[in-house]
């Protein structure tokens, strides 16, 4: 890795698809072998035909590809945005799923116009607001609504409730009630997943694993006959089995275009949706950038900004076509760089490969059984809500367990905003708690002196917490590259977890670009826990 960041950057635009095009058209490819079926499965658990899953990779692929600020992210449908499609679904349809589609798509068109005017207002640092906690809170808990959801799905029963609780209170009763053909093919594509993940072999692990999981679910359904309707009887029970357990799409692409309606533009429940995609999907977005900025082995920053910006045209896009909405996708972004991708024309392909598979191949993708998707979309959601979330959020500190805790607990009985809202405001009613005045919690006092030619001391003189960080952020970010940075934390009452985070990443970034930085005044200061970004407080006023 570190003789790839030393090498010259790839070229962008045509000259890096001229000097590039080998390794993009083979990460490309690569992608799209797992984008296929997460498209699918994330479409139906939305609540819209699969084709709405297609048609966002397509868009993401072929067009934000070519406007956005990343350069080795692919962008399409994701998991994390499933709990909000599928309750617009339901609120704007009030019971008609095809009318509440259409309503949702216009909803995802006026979001992606929002994130177009966040992209140009420059909205990308509002990131730093939302604590780490609450954001992984949210996560967890949207990671537990897709699991609860989609076993269902595996187990081949319709749950009658709707809420969130109701659904996973009717687990045992769909575990009891399950269809055994389609349960089988669901729990064994559950167990593939699970064990192509834990598989110890470097070289198998190169095929994709929802690309094993789908084709391994076709060949059940063909030996389980899931093309013509019978009937399995299992204890006493019959089963209906037939192809309304296939995925059913249209016989071309033309006639999976389907257009918003805008007939409820003018009321609050439209207005909600609209919110509730425009932030989250927002948010998505800057979280998974940072991380592929980890990933990338070149050190090349995002512009986040313009990922907004492109991520909103291409939302609004899909919505036109009858598409989901899109956000920078980290999995697949990482699956994108570990095949060696080198520029923006990877995610291009990706989509071009989509769009071909879609066009030529549609009758593949009519022999998927459902249950094969939910297994995926239920690994996918255990890995959001993962024990090893909780642990590490616990040895961060336990006042940041109790806020992921709120979060996750807060979005299950209410929705997502509320329950990021009732994390900001725990962690906010924590820190005052502690003893930090109410002026410091949303203004930092902070001063940038300079000692020397290229050096600089940047002493903090108040709290230091996720909600007075934008400010500090911004002069930060205005110093020249390539100097000595000290910060002096020694008059800080209190500096939080998220504050620790963003310091730890910064500096790791300016260093990569040739700068050096050093933390002093913290001696006086008592950790939270043992984790080395913990929050501090001054040991005089534990």
């Amino acid at each position: 890795m570190s003789n790839r960041s030393a090498s010259p950057l790839p070229k962008d635009g045509w000259a890096g698809l001229k000097e590039n095009w080998r390794f993009d058209l083979s990460s490309g490819f690569q992608v799209f072998l797992i984008a296929l079926p997460l498209s699918l499965g994330i479409a139906l658990a939305s609540g819209m035909p699969p084709m709405a899953g297609i048609i966002a990779a397509i868009v993401g692929g072929m067009l934000v590809s070519l406007i956005s600020g990343s350069h080795v992210t692919i962008n399409g449908p994701a998991a994390g945005l499933i709990v909000i499609i599928l309750g617009g679904v339901e609120v704007l349809g009030q019971g008609n799923m095809v009318a509440g589609y259409r309503l949702t798509l216009a909803a995802i068109v006026v979001a992606g116009v929002l994130q177009m005017l966040f992209g140009l207002c420059k909205a990308g640092k509002l990131s730093s607001f939302f604590p780490a906690p609450a954001v992984h809170g949210m996560l967890a808990a949207i990671g537990v609504i897709i699991m609860s959801k989609q076993v269902h799905t595996v187990l081949g029963v319709k749950p009658h409730g709707h809420e969130t609780l109701e659904i996973i209170a009717e687990i045992p009763h769909s575990l009891w009630h399950a269809n055994p053909d389609i349960a089988m093919i669901g729990l064994i594509c559950l167990a593939m997943t699970i064990i192509w993940n834990l598989l110890p072999f470097p070289a198998l692990k190169k095929i994709p694993g929802p690309l094993v999981v789908v084709v391994s679910g076709i060949v059940l359904g063909h030996l389980f006959g899931l093309e013509t309707a019978h009937t399995s009887n299992l204890m006493g029970f019959a089963h209906p089995v037939g192809p309304e357990y296939l995925i059913n799409l249209p016989g071309n692409i033309i006639q999976g275009l389907v257009f918003p309606d805008f007939s409820q533009v003018m009321t609050a429940r439209f207005w909600g949706v609209v919110l509730s995609i425009a932030l989250i999907a927002s948010l998505e977005t800057l979280l998974s950038a940072l991380a592929v900025d980890k990933l990338d082995v070149y050190g090349r920053r995002t512009n986040l900004n313009r990922d907004i910006f492109a991520v909103g045209v291409g939302s609004t896009i899909s919505g036109l076509l009858g598409g989901l909405p899109m956000i920078a996708e980290i999995v697949r972004s990482s699956a994108n760089i570990n095949n060696g991708a080198r520029t923006r024309w990877a995610n291009f392909f990706h989509g071009t490969f989509m769009l071909l598979f879609i066009m030529f191949a549609p009758g593949l993708i009519h022999q998927i059984p459902l249950a094969a998707l939910a297994a995926l979309l239920v690994y996918t959601g255990f890995r959001l809500a993962s024990p090893k979330e909780f642990i590490h959020t616990y040895k961060t500190g336990p006042e940041q367990l109790a806020i992921f805790l709120t979060t996750l607990i807060a979005v299950l009985m209410t929705d997502l905003l509320i329950g990021v809202a009732c994390g900001i405001v725990l962690k906010l009613v924590i820190h005052a708690v502690r003893g930090v005045r109410l002026g410091d919690l949303f203004r930092m006092r902070f001063r940038i002196d300079t000692p020397d030619t290229g050096t600089y001391l940047v002493k903090v003189e108040s709290s230091a917490v996720f909600s007075n960080l934008l400010a500090f952020k911004n002069q930060l970010e205005a110093l020249p590259s390539g100097a000595e940075i000290t910060f002096d934390f020694s008059g800080a009452y209190l500096v939080d977890h998220t504050f620790m985070e963003f310091i730890h990443h910064f500096i790791r970034d300016y260093e990569r670009e040739g700068g050096h930085c050093q933390i002093t005044g913290f001696e006086a200061h008592k950790p939270a826990s043992d984790h080395p970004l913990s929050a501090r407080k001054q040991a005089a006023h534990v």
